[in-house]
């Protein structure tokens, strides 16, 4: 058998940093499909053993099509999970903070509108620290490409944060932690966590109902994908680790834990109904389809995000 190590990290930021920085240690990386495109670009990724990887076959078409911005041609990324980015919310903590004034038609509105946010800063706002997850969003909400590679977009989005950020309680990676445990009521979090917070929640018997929420203009889509570093010092144990992971079994083992969707066809059937049939972990087809598909970032665009978020998250 193959002895696995397995490291986390808190941010695609962060794995970045490590690949660029060379001699990481490891075979396989996780990173989102923003990240991927110029890891592959910059030669910090080797393509696939496509050979040594039969259960490629069992993934979905239509899914990897979505991956052919970051990934032409399907050469380099295989999905490990996909999710979206978006709002999530203590329903009764939210309901009773904002009163008399009703639900928005778009969640975005919640995060995003001082009508919204100055009245649910009493039970708490957290935002996912990573500029690669706010900064898109926020050019969707004000009608750019959540891409852009216009300078002026991004200073235009800052605009629109800058109003909202005195409301902003917290910027986070445990988002899980932070909806279940009481310390935020609205959220900009992955699905998946969402999803884990109203499990822990239920668990540990609360009554509050947390709930991951479909935008109506549109959450952003992200894949979380497995690749195969430049100097991996074991490439063979690389390629039969993706494979077993492609497994459907394994796949669904993988989508009943972590309430993210898979990829994977072989690892429909093996879904818990409850996993299958959540329409915030597995989306309804016209809802997939007004999602913000995954791209990435020139290097100027991704300076001028970062400038902005930090200047947003220290309220310049």
């Amino acid at each position: 058998g193959i002895k696995v190590n397995y490291d986390t990290f808190e941010t695609n930021e962060a794995l970045h940093a490590k690949l660029v920085a060379g001699n990481t240690g490891y075979d396989i990386v996780v990173p989102g499909t923003v990240f991927a495109k110029g890891q592959i670009e910059g030669g910090l990724l080797q393509p696939l053993k496509k050979d040594q990887i039969p259960n490629l076959a069992n993934l979905d078409e239509g899914f990897m099509k979505t991956l052919d911005k970051a990934d032409p041609g399907n050469q380099y990324l295989v999905p490990w999970a996909w999710g979206f980015t978006t709002v999530g919310i203590n329903k009764t903590k939210a309901a009773k903070a904002l009163g008399d004034t009703p639900m928005p038609e778009n969640a975005w509105d919640l995060v995003f509108k001082p009508e919204y946010t100055s009245k649910l800063k009493k039970c708490g706002i957290a935002y996912l620290d990573s500029p690669t997850e706010i900064i898109p969003v926020a050019l969707h909400y004000i009608g750019k490409d959540a891409y852009s590679n216009d300078p002026a977009d991004y200073k235009e989005a800052g605009a629109m944060l800058a109003k909202v950020r005195k409301d902003i309680r917290l910027f986070s990676s445990t988002m899980i932690d932070d909806i279940a445990g009481g310390k935020a009521c609205v959220v900009v979090g992955w699905s998946g966590d969402i999803n884990i917070a109203a499990d822990r929640a239920k668990e540990n018997g609360s009554k509050d109902e947390i709930e991951a929420l479909l935008p109506s203009t549109g959450a952003l889509l992200f894949a979380d994908t497995m690749a195969v570093t430049k100097d991996a010092k074991h490439p063979n144990n690389a390629a039969a680790f993706i494979d077993f992971y492609l497994r459907g079994e394994n796949a669904a083992a993988m989508g009943n834990e972590m309430s993210y969707p898979t990829g994977n066809k072989a690892a429909m059937d093996k879904l818990k109904p409850e996993v299958a049939g959540n329409k915030t972990i597995f989306v309804e087809s016209d809802y997939f389809a007004k999602m913000i598909q995954p791209s990435s970032f020139t290097n100027e665009a991704r300076e001028a995000m970062a400038n902005v978020y930090n200047g947003f998250k220290k309220g310049k």
